[in-house]
């Protein structure tokens, strides 16, 4: 019987070839034997963090291991982690991996490496040892069944020879019971079954002891069998293709081959180009596609004189693109002269409402033209040019020509000179033609014939001023500023009174600005703090003064701030909550902040104000609150102060949205007990804020920076994070929180509904104007912007990603849905808020 069972094992071999196994590698970690090293206490006194880690306690200490595979001692993936498993008396993981590479991708040479490791501490771990074996026998046999190797201490597996887990020479008691063993497997030693068993017991027996013995560390590891219809098969190294012949030379020789035409013009390609332009019809060009000029000065050859002569012959021929697209004609991109005014004079048709929608990308356009790249300002300091207009607003100046200015007089009393000069004398002497106007000289005019213009082109000049990154980008805007200083001086009537009032906003701003750094420095607690700014207000100029434009929102007069409603939020930087009285004798309310930069929240108000109105133009209300924000300086700014309170402090007051909307706005019969009127209102506010700060990437969102009105309006503060920043982990695509859902009345309810739907449609509409939006961020990469200046070159493209252009508006809308439940099911999203909220608390 059993000769026959031997015989048919040599008559027959089952095997299957490697390149034929479609599986994944699966490995099993058995038990790890062996003893610790008695403690080193030369190791503990150097680093006690020692006395606290694995390896040092008296049970068995929380080891784990990591597997990966080797080829020539270069990983083929991420090693494998064991999962945790607490031991008592033995390390014992008992455990199948199943390793991210599959049989037929093995290569011959392939090397296991496993390494144990003892937690040091939260970011650090210790090798306990190391140990490596290879996949394939000598024979290209894939290792089957159980195994044990020797763990090197202290040592990583790194796939060379330096942590072998077996050795095939050693000549060992052990080693030589293990052969006989597997020969005894394979059939090749007569079975006897009761002299089996007693002969197994003592190989156990012997194994052991020699382990005891020993100084290494043993790991028990088993491979799987593979057994097909019931026969256990071999899996033997196959590589398809392997035995044709490649001859490659390993040593090739490097030979540098001379070409001196390699920088010169390549004729054939040159006369094809002019060929190829001269066979086109550039009317024809213009007629097919009248609304691709910009698109198609983009791929005009400007080095190639006769080209250039060519497309700025069809410039003026061309339908004449809107102001829009005209913007892209401003960007770096485009330093042709020409072009560039070309596009102001599309600018020149758009109304005074739109220019002051684009005007901050404007100013930023301003360094791009060649004719003020090459001109440095006068010997003015920056403090002598932006001061002059607060000086002559209060006293006496000189003029930067020599003459003697006398100090404004109230505008009743100022004689108009129609024999002045006229604001015309600033434009450039080339200047014939109002199709020739630079971009300075477009908004200067401008500036000079709108009150609201010139109060925002004065203040975004004066920041662009102040800001020291570049002295040539400096001296450009110190040059328009003088220029626009000079205009407003020599204008009519009008000009001299706007530069008069710019005057004393500039003087008025600089009183509130010494006002909050003598708040910053008062030693006290808050409470003491608000106490002394309003004992600082309380004087006659402050209390009541010439009524002035508030550089804010320069349609609201002020002329005073009330003392007694004067505080101080809780925040590092102290902002101060201003309450201005109006010529109206009404309110405003506006929050001063000293040390912080602006001009990041300044332009992400400045973009949601445009597609507010933008929306509005399509007749969707989505109840948006743009509140103004606006930089100063590079470390000051207004922002206008809204009432309303934070979700966060809702949900603590009031348990619920729902809860709060019912406090203030209860109607009996109303579905929840709330007036209808609330509730469309939140649900579009909440529409509208979900599509534009998934837009414009706003992150670092938690309910902290929601803020919620008591008539339902729901808008964002705080964009410290745009572009796709977050300082959280795995924030959610769209800024959708559970608290927002369930006071629409949750996932279920008609009004989450009618919120998916407001969704849609304002992402379709905001999708048409993806072209405006682009131009913007073109137009500010150079910006001072922090999230733009870290990915200057990448900004337009998230943007761009952000609309996926690259869709239908049916597969967009598909988008944005999942975008929605994705969010809603956040899980990272929930965690993070938590968090927030134990930070909030200790902070308290």
């Amino acid at each position: 019987m059993v000769s026959r069972d031997i015989g048919e094992v040599k008559d027959k071999f089952f095997y299957v070839n490697s390149s034929d196994v479609d599986a994944f590698l699966q490995l099993k970690i058995g038990t790890l034997e062996g003893k610790k090293d008695l403690e080193n206490y030369r190791q503990l006194l150097d680093d006690p963090q020692l006395k606290f880690t694995g390896l040092h306690q008296a049970s068995c200490p929380d080891l784990c291991i990591t597997v990966t595979v080797f080829q020539d001692g270069r990983q083929l993936f991420t090693p494998i982690k064991t999962s945790y498993k607490a031991f008592t008396t033995r390390w014992n993981w008992n455990e199948w991996m199943q390793l991210p590479t599959k049989f037929q991708d093995l290569p011959r040479n392939a090397q296991l490496g496993i390494t144990i490791w003892d937690i040091y501490d939260c970011n650090q771990a210790n090798p306990v040892g190391g140990t490596t074996v290879s996949l394939f026998g000598k024979h290209g046999f894939l290792r089957q069944g159980t195994h044990d190797l020797r763990v090197w201490p202290g040592k990583i597996a790194k796939g060379d020879n330096s942590t072998p887990g077996k050795e095939e020479d050693s000549k060992d008691e052990k080693t030589k019971l293990y052969k006989l063993s597997k020969k005894h497997h394979k059939g090749r030693i007569m079975k006897v079954d009761w002299l089996d068993r007693l002969t197994f017991r003592e190989i156990e027996m012997v194994n052991e002891r020699e382990k005891r013995n020993s100084k290494f560390f043993y790991l028990m590891i088993e491979f799987p069998r593979v057994i097909l219809n019931g026969v256990e098969h071999a899996i033997v190294y196959f590589e398809k293709d392997a035995d044709e012949i490649e001859y490659v030379k390993v040593f090739p020789e490097i030979v540098t081959l001379p070409d001196h035409e390699i920088l010169k013009e390549n004729l054939v390609e040159s006369k094809h180009h002019r060929l190829t332009r001269s066979i086109r019809s550039g009317t024809i060009s213009r007629e097919l596609k009248p609304n691709a000029l910009t698109k198609f000065l983009k791929c005009v050859n400007w080095n190639h004189t006769l080209e250039a002569k060519q497309a700025l012959d069809l410039l003026y021929k061309w339908e004449p693109i809107d102001a829009v697209d005209a913007l892209e004609l401003l960007t770096p991109h485009f330093t042709n002269k020409v072009v560039r005014q070309y596009a102001v004079s599309r600018l020149k048709q758009s109304s005074d409402e739109d220019l002051q929608l684009y005007l901050l990308q404007l100013v930023q356009a301003l360094q791009y033209d060649a004719e003020h790249s090459n001109t440095r300002a006068e010997s003015t300091t920056n403090t002598g040019i932006v001061g002059s207009l607060s000086d002559e607003a209060v006293g006496e100046k000189t003029h930067e020509d020599g003459e003697n200015i006398e100090s404004m007089q109230p505008i009743e009393e100022v004689e108009v000179n129609h024999d002045k000069e006229d604001i015309s004398v600033l434009l450039k002497p080339s200047v014939k033609n109002e199709e020739e106007l630079d971009l300075a000289s477009f908004l200067v005019t401008r500036a000079c014939t709108n009150d609201k213009i010139a109060n925002f082109f004065y203040w975004y000049l004066l920041v662009e001023c102040k800001d020291k990154r570049d002295q040539k980008v400096t001296d450009i805007y110190l040059n328009i500023m003088r220029r626009f200083s000079k205009a407003l001086l020599r204008g009519d009537h009008n000009c001299r009174r706007r530069r008069m009032m710019l005057g004393k906003e500039q003087k008025f701003l600089d009183k509130i600005t010494e006002l909050a750094k003598q708040i910053q420095q008062f030693s006290g607690n808050r409470k003491k703090k608000i106490e002394k700014l309003q004992q600082l207000l309380d004087t006659p100029e402050y209390v009541s003064f010439e009524p002035i434009p508030l550089p804010l929102d320069p349609d609201i007069r002020v002329k005073g701030i009330v003392p007694s409603k004067a505080s101080i939020f809780k925040s590092a930087l102290q902002p101060m909550k201003l309450t201005f009285r109006t010529i109206q004798n009404r309110d405003y309310v506006a929050i001063f902040k000293n040390g912080d930069d602006l001009r990041q929240d300044q332009l992400v108000l400045q973009i949601i104000t445009l597609m507010n109105k933008l929306l509005m133009r399509e007749n969707l209300d989505l109840k948006l609150i743009p509140y103004n924000v606006l930089a100063t300086s590079i470390v000051q700014g207004l922002v206008q102060f809204i009432d309303s309170q934070a979700v966060a402090q809702i949900l603590k007051d009031d348990g619920s949205i729902q809860n709060f909307f019912r406090q203030h706005n209860p109607e009996e019969g109303a579905l929840y007990g709330i007036h209808p009127e609330t509730m469309d209102t939140y649900v579009k506010s909440c529409a509208g804020y979900c599509v534009i700060t998934y837009i414009l990437g706003v992150g670092d969102r938690h309910l902290d920076n929601l803020m919620l009105t008591k008539s339902g309006n729901l808008f964002h503060i705080d964009f410290g994070y745009i572009l796709g920043r977050d300082p959280k982990p795995f924030p959610p695509p769209m800024k959708l929180s559970k608290e927002m859902v369930e006071g629409m009345g949750g996932t279920a309810s008609s009004h989450y509904q009618q919120f998916r739907k407001l969704c849609f449609t304002a992402f379709l509409h905001l999708r048409r104007y993806a072209n405006l939006f682009l131009n913007l961020f073109s137009l500010m990469v150079d910006a001072s912007v922090p999230d733009i200046a870290l990915e200057p070159d990448k900004t337009v493209k998230k943007v761009q990603d952000k609309f996926r252009l690259d869709l239908n508006d049916e597969e967009a809308v598909q988008y944005l849905q999942a975008l929605i439940d994705e969010s809603v099911s956040a899980v990272f999203a929930s965690l993070a808020e938590q968090i927030h909220k134990w930070a909030q608390y200790w902070r308290r």
